[in-house]
């Protein structure tokens, strides 16, 4: 039974994850969006969400599948903001950066690192 309930949580996951990316890819074939306003939209969707208590049970029932997402980091940061405000008002506005320091920061080290290891160049149109 419990191999039934991971191979459960990992189709959950995928099914959750790729809906939240199918709607990206709708948005970018049918909107002249930029990449950058796109990735905005959807921290701002997973910030919204989160405030009107939408996103939590998303994340309880697919897990990963709707935390790894750009809206899951939206949720991350209203989740930090949420948690801080109960302690005050300082730590409304740190407990979202205080959320998502690891995230940020393994992203920072990985990215130097692989900058150290790979030679960058510019895309050629």
């Amino acid at each position: 039974m419990e191999y039934l309930e991971i191979i459960l949580m990992f189709i959950k996951a995928f099914a959750v994850g790729g809906i939240i990316c199918m709607i990206a890819q709708i948005v970018i074939n049918f909107t002249e969006l930029t990449a950058g306003k796109i990735l905005v939209l959807f921290m701002l969707a997973g910030i919204v969400l989160t405030a009107f208590g939408i996103y939590q049970p998303l994340v309880e029932f697919a897990g990963a599948g709707a935390t790894v997402p750009i809206s899951g980091f939206g949720y991350l940061l209203a989740n930090g903001a949420m948690k801080g405000a109960e302690k005050g008002l300082f730590q409304a506005l740190t407990g979202s950066l205080a959320a998502a320091s690891a995230g940020v920061s393994a992203a920072v080290i990985f990215s130097f690192i692989m900058a150290l290891i790979f030679k960058s160049h510019t895309k050629e149109n």
